[in-house]
């Protein structure tokens, strides 16, 4: 390919990517701000918050990516300009989200049930059960905010989701200081505080929407489907069966982190809390590589919508090329801080350490993860879901978990050995992507050659 084809590629990649990749560094910031404020209250708190968040994430995980099946829907027919059809199957992916989000509740209300089951220290108890619950009242804001973000990255417009979420970060942030730490008169609630502030931020997100679907300009074109659309059975069934497996196939990724969490708490509360710092900075890179990702599989639902399915190889690799680069400054960055992170969210030096020695494996899986990210994304925008939730639940419960238990507990390498699997599983899973995407695109080339 030309370097003229790659630079409009960048460029309108970078353009789409730009502000969710904006959007999602707030998401970071938040999470960072989030671990440095509890791990400074207590940090029996921070490993509290590390066995919740990690379960959660799954819920969180598997929602956005259940949500993703309407980027490939409505990206279509905003390419053929069908807006009434697509405000009315917004609708039907907000009703469907919901109704998956009072499933989701319901699974996490029966783990609450059974937490003693986990075997987790007995001083974590108490910061444990109020800061799940409220973390499980926010899963139905979170999944509807979920479908309207969809919606409006697949019409191009990915700065009205970005300025929602970082003004919602704002806001989490400023009611962390309060509730945290009881400054200005308000209560100091601790990680039970951080929680309401998250719960607040999310509720506004959620209204932010809603507000902007019936008020906004931009959105007018679409307003007479989402307002008075009748929600089809059809559409309702497009959605589950785009939308699910895209959901299992990132939901078995977290699962596998959130497996790791229950190890890490086998062998102590400094391991718990390293998890968890050492988790949230290898989101520094993924939620970039997600930003990008996620602009690749909007082109390329629109170029699939057209047929031309060299420019979907061409944006596809151009994407590639840019996670990429981003990959090689994260582990670059982690490389020359990794002695310094823990530092930032708690003074135990135990926990310092071992987030330095976490840092390792976490360097090791950079590329690899780009390169899942960016070929599920691209087969997402090609509608092309259902065989990569298979292969992701082998590469990760076959792969990354026996690994990170036989190097954890068997070979005996601790903290460290509980991380060996991800770099194994994440590379592994981004080459047989990009090998289901070579020959898709390569079989659709050569057919589209004949038929000239």
């Amino acid at each position: 390919m030309r370097w003229a084809d790659y630079k409009r590629h960048y460029r309108e990649t970078l353009r789409l990517g730009g502000s969710i990749m904006l959007g999602q560094l707030g998401v970071i910031v938040v999470g960072f701000v989030d671990n440095i404020m509890v791990g400074h209250h207590s940090a029996v708190e921070l490993a509290a918050a590390s066995f919740v968040n990690n379960f959660f994430a799954l819920a969180f995980i598997f929602g956005m990516g259940f949500s993703y099946g309407l980027t490939p829907v409505i990206g279509g027919l905003f390419v053929g300009k069908e807006y009434g059809r697509a405000g009315e199957t917004l609708r039907a992916s907000l009703l469907v989200n919901f109704l998956v989000s009072l499933l989701m509740m319901g699974v996490m209300a029966f783990l609450l049930a059974n937490l003693r089951v986990f075997d987790q220290p007995e001083e974590l108890l108490p910061f444990i059960y109020p800061y799940y619950l409220i973390q499980l009242a926010s899963i139905p804001f979170v999944m509807l905010f979920n479908a309207y973000k969809q919606f409006c990255d697949a019409t191009t417009d990915t700065v009205a989701p970005m300025c929602v979420m970082l003004a919602a970060n704002v806001l989490n942030i400023i009611g962390n200081y309060l509730l945290i730490y009881g400054h200005c008169g308000f209560p100091e609630w601790g990680l039970a505080g951080a929680g309401v502030s998250t719960l607040l931020s999310r509720v506004v997100m959620c209204l932010a929407f809603v507000c902007l679907m019936g008020k906004g300009r931009r959105y007018a074109r679409y307003r007479e489907g989402y307002l008075r659309g009748r929600v089809r059975r059809e559409d309702c069934g497009r959605l589950l069966r785009l939308g699910l497996p895209v959901g299992f196939q990132m939901g078995v990724e977290t699962a596998s982190f959130n497996l790791s969490v229950i190890m890490m708490g086998w062998i102590g509360s400094a391991a718990l809390a390293a998890h968890q710092i050492a988790g949230v900075v290898t989101t520094l890179g993924f939620m970039v590589y997600y930003g990008i990702g996620a602009a690749v599989a909007i082109r390329v639902s629109g170029f699939k919508r057209m047929g031309d399915w060299r420019s979907v190889r061409q944006a596809s690799y151009a994407g590639l090329r840019l996670i990429w680069g981003v990959a090689l400054c994260v582990m670059l960055f982690i490389f020359l801080f990794r002695g310094r992170l823990g530092y930032l969210f708690t003074a135990d030096e135990e926990i310092a350490r071992l987030v330095a020695l976490l840092a390792l494996p976490v360097i090791l899986y950079q590329a690899g993860d780009g390169l899942q990210v960016l070929f599920a994304n691209a087969l997402r925008g090609m509608a092309d879901v259902r065989w990569m939730a298979w292969v992701a639940f082998c590469c990760h419960f076959g792969l990354a978990l026996p690994i990170g238990y036989v190097c954890g507990f068997v070979l005996e390498w601790g903290a460290l050995g509980v991380w060996a699997g991800f770099p194994v599983s994440l590379t592994t899973l981004g080459l047989l992507l990009w090998r289901r995407f070579h020959e898709r695109t390569r079989s659709y080339l050569t057919a589209e050659d004949h038929s000239h």
